[in-house]
């Protein structure tokens, strides 16, 4: 596997033309020496000054002296990317600092140690001294996050905890380029990139890797320049722009070879080979010194040998027994292997399967919602239009079928979103208390259309600000509440939230949700969880309901770490209850109330209609136009393009995601290089790897999902209007 990291150099001090020092500390002295030559590229000499700074501070028995001149030669090799020669000089400088009072000395040299095992691809080590240089920088009190969040980051995404590696990129990323000291933010972005790259979201991973990659020419860092050129050249290849593809390559391989000769320009194989040996002579006058130290013990060496000879033979014997443990052992290894092999083709078929099923699904749901979309609008028109009164009638039983159809339909798409690992877990501030209340107002007219009583029991020790993800726990809620109150009548449904642990900085919640109605049967609730399960065919008839609502609330508790509970016994009631760990919020959160616009604002206004179907096109003019809208329809992108670039007096854009030719989302992002105002509304079917960020990534300013409901078709347009 591939990796990237990122070079954090201390500060050095800048010499002139004449070095000046006064020669009071001459270890000091050559490790300026070191560094000034190592400024000027001159690395042989750099190597020599650290090794003389090394032998004077040897000779005068300075501990301290001896780990800034083992520090300073591992920078030469570590700049060099001679990893293990860099290594082995921190690991000796580490030990000598071990001796000393803890200083950011110590928490740096252990931290560059990490980095050499970065280059390794030893990322189990290279995490365990990340550890060791924070908890000395932490001691020291010294806040280490931004460059250590970056290597952390990369660990993550290395060992595949890739959501992880994404919110410590994206805490980077969120901060001002004029607060990015550490000059981590183009790398957090280019490990985007990848990240992107790899879940084959290429218009996000080509979004990421630009900004990378104006970033890193901006730094004047080469070496991360070369490698974000090479992956921005395979995200165009796979979006088919072979061209761009084609012209990072050539960049990619330009910049590659200029490195290269740069990096033998620094130090030739002579040079290396010529310090390396000079070393290799020091080593073997040293050995010469201990040879004769060594002639004094060889009668303790003889009697040493004599017990070897023994505990050879004794070894021996032992390796014999385990020679044959070993043949069993091997025959019994090849019979395993041969299983797993059988195993591992099982699931990869399997792994297929699901994900056939999940395509086929989702494409499915997606076409539906198209011809779905005319028939509501169409029912809308219809309703509107002063029907009949023994129409009437009709019409709303059609629209209830459009909106059943149209839940069956998102509830079916939610659970492939899931399956598919397409979701990604949110972390924002949020009132518990705010958000159940909230729940319960909308659900009040539910409750009383079958007399039903709405408690909510919230524990006093439940913290007023927690961090989570409200949208999935308002899923959770909803679902769980709504089957509470569809299945009880003239009873009670009670929502309970209570602390079953608090620590430093998360509490476990336990949410029950319980009513007094029908229950559930004892052998039906083993599968009450599975898709489509509603107990019996009678609940389903006179009840409703498509019998997906708890598969997602199953998946999603899944999802939130949590684990969901049922008791229930038939004619007294079920409760439902799950556990969560959630972390606490840092802020009160201020609730904003929702805008009211008025239709005034729609009348007269023009607007640009983008969509290819002839069905939606009549539909969504007869909405406009009911408002008293202006309407102009385009069937394709390219029109778009042309008809927006002449003409600017549209008030806004309705834009179809998928239109042929040119899709919407390409057409907007060529509308943006002239406009860069005008709303862009974009029309979808929203389908299992879309979602509203992509979409607006594109430079969409809103997002309408079709079908649309007519009051949040209005309402969007007015908001974008006003």
């Amino acid at each position: 596997m591939k990796w990237i990291w990122i070079f954090i150099f201390i500060p050095i001090v800048v010499f002139g033309q004449k070095v000046s020092i006064k020669k009071v500390d001459s270890t000091a002295y050559y490790i300026q020496l070191a560094n000034f030559n190592k400024k000027t590229n001159n690395y042989k000499s750099s190597l020599a000054f650290s090794q003389k700074a090394y032998n004077y501070a040897k000779l005068n028995n300075d501990t301290k002296g001896k780990a800034d001149a083992l520090f300073s030669l591992g920078s030469t090799y570590f700049e060099l990317k001679k990893w293990n020669d860099a290594l082995e000089s921190y690991t000796k400088s580490a030990d000598l600092y071990n001796q000393l009072i803890p200083s950011t000395d110590y928490a740096f040299c252990y931290y560059n140690i990490g980095l050499c095992y970065m280059g390794l691809e030893e990322f189990d080590k290279a995490e365990d001294n990340f550890d060791k240089s924070k908890s000395i920088y932490d001691a020291l009190k010294i806040d280490a996050s931004p460059f250590m969040n970056l290597q952390k980051g990369i660990l993550y995404k290395n060992n595949g905890q890739t959501k992880l590696a994404s919110k410590l990129f994206n805490e980077i990323i969120s901060k001002d380029d004029t607060k990015d000291v550490f000059k981590t933010k183009a790398e957090a972005l280019y490990q985007l990139g990848t990240i992107e790259q790899n879940l084959e979201h290429y218009n996000l991973s080509v979004n990421y890797l630009n900004r990378a990659l104006l970033l890193s020419t901006k730094e004047k860092n080469l070496d991360q320049k070369v490698k974000i050129l090479l992956d921005l050249s395979k995200s165009y290849e796979k979006l088919l722009d072979l061209k761009k593809s084609h012209t990072y390559l050539k960049a990619h391989l330009e910049l590659k070879d200029s490195l290269s000769h740069l990096y033998n320009k620094k130090l030739n194989a002579d040079d290396y080979v010529s310090f390396k040996e000079s070393e290799r002579m020091k080593a073997i006058d040293q050995m010469t010194k201990e040879n004769e130290t060594q002639q004094k013990t060889n009668k303790f060496a003889k009697l040493i040998s004599i017990l070897a000879i023994a505990l050879i033979t004794i070894l021996s014997l032992l390796s014999l027994s385990l020679y044959k443990n070993n043949i069993i052992r091997t025959q019994s290894n090849n019979i395993l292997k041969e299983k797993n092999f059988e195993l591992q083709i099982a699931k990869d078929n399997a792994e297929k399967a699901s994900k056939a099923r999940a395509e086929f699904l989702s494409t499915v749901s997606h076409e539906l919602r198209t011809p779905l979309n005319a028939i509501n609008g169409i029912t809308h028109l219809l309703i509107e239009d002063n029907p009949k009164e023994n129409q009437i009638h009709y019409l709303n039983s059609l629209k209830f079928s459009g909106n059943y159809l149209l839940t069956f339909i998102n509830e079916i798409l939610e659970i492939n979103r899931i399956e598919s690992n397409n979701i990604e877990i949110e972390y924002i501030n949020f009132s518990i208390k705010q958000l159940l209340l909230d729940i319960q107002n909308s659900m009040l007219e539910i409750a009383s259309k079958n007399n039903n009583k709405f408690i909510l029991e919230i524990d006093q020790d439940v913290p007023e600000m927690l961090l989570g993800d409200t949208t999935k726990l308002s899923q959770i809620f909803i679902n769980l509440i709504n089957n509470a109150l569809k299945f009880t009548k003239n009873g009670e449904v009670k929502v309970i939230a209570k602390v079953i642990e608090t620590g430093e900085d998360y509490s476990r919640i336990n949410f029950a949700i319980s009513d007094t109605g029908i229950g559930i049967p004892e052998d039906k609730q083993e599968t009450i969880f599975e898709s489509f399960s509603q107990g019996s065919i009678e609940i389903n008839r006179k009840y409703g309901g498509t019998g997906l609502g708890l598969t997602i609330v199953k998946k999603l508790v899944d999802l939130l770490g949590g684990d969901i509970n049922l008791t229930s016994e038939v004619g007294v009631g079920t409760t439902f209850d799950f556990e969560l760990n959630l972390q606490h919020g840092t802020h009160e959160i201020v609730v904003e109330k929702d805008k009211v616009y008025s239709d005034d604002i729609l009348i007269g206004k023009k607007i640009l209609v983008v969509e290819d179907n002839k069905i939606n096109q009549m539909v969504t003019k007869k909405m406009l136009e009911k408002k008293g809208i202006i309407c102009q329809i385009i069937d394709n992108g390219e029109e778009a393009v042309e008809v927006l670039s002449k003409e600017n007096d549209f008030d806004l854009v309705l834009m179809d995601v998928h239109l042929p030719g040119i899709n919407g989302t390409i057409a907007t992002q060529k509308i943006r290089e002239y406009d860069t105002k005008k709303p862009i509304i974009a029309l979808t079917a929203i389908s299992l790897n879309e979602n509203r960020e992509m979409l607006m990534s594109f430079g969409m300013t809103d997002v309408i999902t079709k079908p649309f409901e007519p009051e949040n078709f209005y309402k969007i347009i007015a908001a974008n209007l006003a």
